[in-house]
This record gives C-alpha cells, sequence and structure tokens, in this order.
C-alpha cells in the first residue's frame, strides 16, 4: 500500500490514554490518521484532571498528536452539544427520567456530527478509544457490536445506539487489549503523559457531580415540592422537587418512615415521588422503545437473550418481544418491545438503555419508558 492509498480515519482524542492508543495503534497499522477533539462545553469545560473536555485534556491530546507526528484539530461543538445532549440531559430528569447522556452523546455527536466532519476531511473511518469489538454475522451479513476482551472495561451498551452505516465507517483499535496492557503499551511508546491519567468517571459537563443544581440552574421554573406517596396513592409526607430523587434510592429522602422505604416511581402529573419497601424495588417486566437492532434487522417474535438495564448492571436473562399497538404505551417512540425478565431485577430506571445480548454479541437496545405498574 502506498502513501496516497492508505485509509485515512479521524481518531477522537480525548486527552486520556485510550484515545491516544488509539491513534498510535492505527498510525503503526499504516492508516492515514488525523487526531481531532471536540470542544463541547463553554469555554473548553472545567479544568478537572481526568475531564475528557477540559482544557488540560485538550492541551493532553495537542501533545500526544505531535509526539505521533499526526494532525490535531479541536472542533467547536459547544452549541450542537449543548442542544443535543446538556438540554436532553435536562428535560428528562425534569420528565422524572434518570437520562444517560453519554449514550445520546455517542447518538448524536460522536457518530452523528463527528463522522460527518470526518466524511468531510476525506476519511474513511472514524475511530475511538472505546472498549468493543465489530463482527460481521454471517447469517444475514449485518454488522454488530461484540462485547471486548476487556470484559470490565466493556463499553458496548454505551454504543447500542450505532447504524450499520456507522458501524460500518468505525474503527475500535483496543477490541483486543485489557486496559492494563494498553497503560503499559503507552509507557513503551514514551506516551508517559497519559500513560498513568485516571479515567473519568464523571459526567464531563458536571464535574462536581452535583446533579440536582446543575438541571435547578437550567430548569425555566423553579421545581416545585410535592407529595411523597406509596404504591397505593397514600400520601406519607413532603418531597423537595422529582429532580432530587432517583428510581431505587433511599438515602436523601430528607424524613424517616418508621422502615426503610425506596423511590419505586414518579407520577409526573401530580408531582408526586412514589415510595415502596425493598422488595417494590424489584421488577421482572420493563418495556423499551427508540429501538435499534444490530445484530438481526427486527424483532418479529420472541427471542430469548440476556439483558443489561444499567451500564456496570450484571447481564440477566429474558425475553423480548415485539409489542403490538405500541403506541398505547406511554412514552413511546416508534415500535416498542416488552422484556421478561427470568427473576426480578433491582431499580428499574426509566430514561436509561436496555441493551441486549446473545452470549457476546449485541443484539440490540432501546430506552426504558415503564414498568407494568404504569408508573
Amino acid at each position: 500500500m502506498t502513501i496516497t492509498d492508505k485509509p485515512k480515519v479521524v481518531v477522537g482524542m480525548s486527552g486520556g490514554v485510550d484515545s491516544s492508543m488509539a491513534a498510535a495503534l492505527l498510525k503503526e497499522e499504516g492508516y492515514d490518521v488525523i487526531g481531532v477533539t471536540l470542544q463541547i462545553w463553554p469555554s473548553a469545560g472545567p479544568d478537572v484532571e481526568g475531564g475528557c473536555c477540559s482544557i488540560s485534556a485538550i492541551d493532553d491530546a495537542k501533545r500526544i498528536a505531535f509526539q505521533l507526528g499526526i494532525p490535531h484539530y479541536v472542533l467547536n461543538f459547544r452549541s450542537f452539544f449543548e442542544e443535543n445532549v446538556i438540554d436532553y440531559f435536562t428535560g428528562s430528569y425534569l420528565k422524572g427520567e434518570t437520562p444517560n447522556p453519554c449514550v445520546m452523546c455517542n447518538r448524536v455527536v460522536r457518530w452523528g456530527e463527528m463522522l460527518h466532519k470526518a466524511r468531510a476531511l476525506g476519511a474513511d473511518y472514524i475511530a475511538t478509544g472505546h472498549y468493543a469489538q465489530i463482527l460481521r454475522n454471517p447469517e444475514n451479513g449485518r454488522l454488530y457490536l461484540n462485547r471486548p476482551a476487556d470484559t470490565w472495561k466493556d463499553q458496548t451498551y454505551m454504543l447500542y445506539t450505532l447504524t450499520q452505516d456507522q458501524l460500518a465507517h468505525t474503527l475500535f483499535p483496543l477490541a483486543a487489549y485489557k486496559k492494563d496492557q494498553i497503560r503499559e503499551m503507552a509507557e513503551q511508546r514514551g506516551l508517559i503523559r497519559v500513560a498513568r491519567k485516571p479515567d473519568s468517571q464523571e459526567i464531563c459537563f458536571i464535574p462536581d457531580n452535583d446533579y440536582v443544581s446543575f438541571v435547578a440552574k437550567r430548569a425555566s421554573e423553579p421545581i416545585k415540592p410535592g407529595n411523597f406517596v406509596d404504591t397505593q396513592g397514600n400520601i406519607l409526607g413532603c418531597h423537595q422537587g422529582l429532580i432530587h430523587y432517583t428510581v431505587g434510592q433511599r438515602k436523601g429522602l430528607g424524613m424517616t418512615f418508621g422502615k426503610p422505604m425506596f423511590v419505586v416511581g414518579f407520577n409526573i402529573e401530580r408531582n408526586e415521588v412514589v415510595l415502596g419497601e425493598d422488595p417494590e424495588v424489584f421488577t421482572d417486566v420493563l418495556y423499551a422503545t427508540d429501538l435499534n437492532w444490530m445484530a438481526i434487522e427486527d424483532l418479529t417474535k420472541p427471542l430469548k437473550v440476556s439483558a443489561k438495564i444499567r451500564y456496570k448492571a450484571s447481564l440477566a436473562p429474558a425475553t423480548i418481544s415485539p409489542v403490538e399497538n405500541s403506541q398505547q404505551i406511554k412514552g413511546a417512540i416508534g415500535s416498542c418491545v416488552r422484556v421478561q425478565f427470568e427473576t426480578p431485577q433491582r431499580a428499574i430506571t426509566p430514561g436509561q438503555a436496555v441493551v441486549f445480548y446473545d452470549g457476546d454479541k449485541v443484539v440490540g437496545g432501546g430506552k426504558i419508558i415503564t414498568d407494568p405498574r404504569g408508573i
């Protein structure tokens, strides 16, 4: 392969060890690599150690790109990110959901707008430092995500929204490695600046982890207090506002009830937080919408899978079935699936993603919208 016909790939560089090594490995494999860092938060984001959109993160990405001998660009995505991720996050919380902004960022920012920009640069692919593998289903020719070698770092849950076209133009160079190996490989290549840099744990645009204050400041109206009620509708006391609570929460309710009580749901129309005892936090059915299928083209009949209801949740055996008349399900966006678990799951949370697996293969996924109690 000559210099002129090497595939061109745009690597999203966050200033961390994973994306840095993704760029390094692709260059070593002969790709024509361009590094880009997305400026997604006003004033380049809070300057927090390990943060993926801070000033220091952008600086680290630039330095690593220079060290690797690849061009690097900073793309201004501030307005796009605010409109499509931050506003989504705030709006979801105000509706009593617990959103996952990383899933939305991957969907509309990295594999939406960034892929569009990469194509404008003449790139054949985009690449990131995510731990995931892309394979092709020999039975139907469809591309799908597969869990990586490092199952502890498995990020397929966060990437379930990728379309066939996006998968076809994506590279995940870290799929075959474990995180400790990546850190060692970075040291071996002299990428000392990022080799032992800690992973970012918080939501990048809320570095102090104070979701409540963040959402309250962006809300168009003051956050209104309301009633705590039990699952029969009996009033138990007063709450500070829906955004202070999430399904499964016990601590921080602001009052005692004579026995342990947990948040089991919300009645948005009445501005009520629904509480129950520990067994009431468990349910064995959920409904999901806004679906994306990978290994299969569509769900036409019941299918046994393993399902994950949050990023670090364990896989749980379940049967997924298409829902007829899905428009009757509150919150449905297009079609819906009913997920029946073999054993009850704790704190199934509207707004989170549920992702379906067949072994290590991602079948598809969607957004959790309700449980059978209608809460």
